[in-house]
């Protein structure tokens, strides 16, 4: 299908593009957002704001996943005016990463690239604008990130477009020093504020209380799943203590990018042989991400439902070259022999790409356009479960060159995984209740995860700014809690492959409207 520009979106589609653009080209591959950026200056956002709305939809399920983001427009910055608070946002208005994908020949994104570069003077004095009531956490976990933005300049800039482009860029760096080591201490949400912000987008009412209790009771039953998988293989070992050990043997920097290849092509295989996915088409290249992302350990950047049919890109992260040898090993342990078959299914298939490839088909604008990040990483986090459940393990052991991998292997990666994941849920709940302290954060951390030290405590610092990181236990619950209702409703009818099809067919909707899949 072509892709429109964006004056030929749905009118209340496009208000909402015009305040989430880089989300346009990044996820919807909506590029004549390309070169453009939303002006989130205070006055910028309020003029965005007032434009939200307009005559209903006709189809009721389109209708609600549309208000479901017009709600959360409005409440995260208009209601908690979060652009005022989080550099995120800012950040993703400069951000340049978007234009390395080879989604379009290379001159046409270069122009793209300059365009959006020669916005950075004005998105830096916006940020500025806004950026009043940043408090030292959130200041001191962005300033990487934030630094991170001038690795996608070009060599090949013209002098006065670098000169401006660097000019801004240290302004925005020296507002978040200044804040990181100057600004407020306080930085959580409040129980009632966390509960509106997680529910509103999702369509749903969210009870804290309920969600943290979820919450822990998967984690007992993760650390049992745990517990089983480790002792078939150590029985006489602490479950946890044996697996930290296990994510100590790694490819080397050398070899990551080779055997996140292998783990592609065997996800894929078994993906497409077992039906878990309605589509396993296209093509998914492994690669190192581009300079601006490299904060990052694994992503996925698909080719988005309006673009030409171009490679998505599973891009894995090998340590820095100019790391010490324990900085990198440190690293390593996330790609490690027992972990990197579980991101693979997480960001591959049936995964993130294979979520992609099942985009591309809509129809529907709202739902091509339009995804609750909650239901994203949710459907991700689902699969590599499935994955377990559906002999994953066994099938990629008697295809590898490996006499030592096991099923187990792949068993105690996912479930190492998902500690992770359910501890995020715990600490953004309790760290925006009050509750728990970043201290007290990280020593969950240590305690439920194989995480230590520094990577446990960048973990419970996430929460200060990403106050939805629960969202991957979260959506999978929830996705997990539908399949038993669509088994029950359906009974002889029902089958993974009709379940993920039809879950799929919505898009990435809102939690709350995923019972669409029940309804006759």
């Amino acid at each position: 299908m072509s892709a429109p520009s964006h004056e030929e979106l749905p009118p209340r589609l496009r208000a909402i593009a015009e305040l989430l653009p880089s989300a346009m080209r990044a996820h919807a591959g909506l590029h004549s957002y390309d070169g453009r950026a939303a002006d989130l200056s205070p006055s910028g956002v309020r003029a965005l704001l007032e434009r939200l709305g307009g005559d209903p939809l006709d189809h009721a399920h389109d209708e609600a996943h549309l208000t479901a983001f017009e709600n959360a427009l409005r409440h995260e910055l208009g209601e908690l005016q979060w652009h005022r608070t989080n550099p995120l946002f800012h950040i993703g208005e400069m951000d340049l990463s978007d234009y390395e994908r080879e989604y379009a020949p290379a001159a046409e994104r270069d122009a793209a690239r300059l365009a959006h570069l020669r916005l950075w003077p004005w998105l830096a004095d916006n940020a500025l604008a806004s950026l009043d009531r940043l408090s030292a956490p959130i200041a001191e976990s962005l300033i990487g990130a934030a630094r991170g933005l001038i690795g996608s300049l070009p060599d090949d800039l013209p002098e006065d477009v670098r000169d401006a482009a660097l000019a801004a860029h240290s302004r925005l760096m020296a507002h978040l020093e200044h804040a990181a080591e100057h600004g407020p201490e306080q930085a959580g949400l409040g129980t009632e504020t966390l509960a509106r912000l997680l529910g509103t987008g999702e369509a749903m009412e969210v009870d804290l209380d309920e969600l943290a209790a979820r919450a822990d009771v998967e984690r007992d039953r993760l650390r049992s799943r745990l517990a089983e998988a480790a002792g078939r293989l150590a029985p006489d070992r602490d479950p946890m203590e044996f697996a930290r050990e296990l994510t100590r043997d790694h490819p080397g920097a050398d070899g990551v990018l080779d055997a996140a290849r292998e783990w592609t092509r065997l996800s894929l295989e078994f993906t497409t042989e077992r039906s878990l996915a309605p589509y396993g088409d296209g093509e998914c290249r492994v690669d190192v991400p581009p300079p601006a992302l490299r904060w990052g350990t694994a992503m996925m950047a698909w080719s988005g439902p309006w673009e030409t049919d171009t490679a998505s890109f599973y891009y894995v992260n090998p340590p820095d070259p100019d790391w010490s040898e324990e900085e990198a090993d440190e690293w390593l342990e996330m790609f490690s022999h027992t972990t990197l078959p579980a991101v693979s299914v997480h960001e591959v298939a049936p995964g993130h790409y294979s979520h992609g490839r099942a985009l591309r088909r809509l129809q529907s604008p709202v739902r091509r356009a339009l995804p609750s990040m909650s239901f994203v990483e949710g459907w991700a986090h689902y699969v590599e479960e499935v994955c377990v459940d559906e002999g994953f393990g066994a099938y990629a052991a008697e295809r590898l060159d490996d006499p030592e991998w096991t099923a187990d292997h792949f068993e105690i990666g996912v479930w190492l995984e998902a500690l992770v994941r359910v501890t995020r849920l715990a600490v953004a709940i309790g760290l925006h209740s009050g509750s728990m302290t970043v201290e007290e954060a990280t020593a969950r951390f240590t305690e439920d995860t194989a995480l230590r030290g520094p990577a446990a405590r960048a973990e419970a610092q996430r929460a200060t700014f990403d106050p939805t990181y629960g969202r991957y236990t979260w959506g999978k619950l929830e996705i997990l809690a539908l399949r038993e209702r669509a088994r029950e409703q359906w009974g002889e009818g029902f089958s993974l492959p009709r379940f993920h099809r039809e879950l799929l067919e919505l898009g990435a909707p809102p939690l709350g409207l995923i019972d669409e899949v029940l309804r006759e």
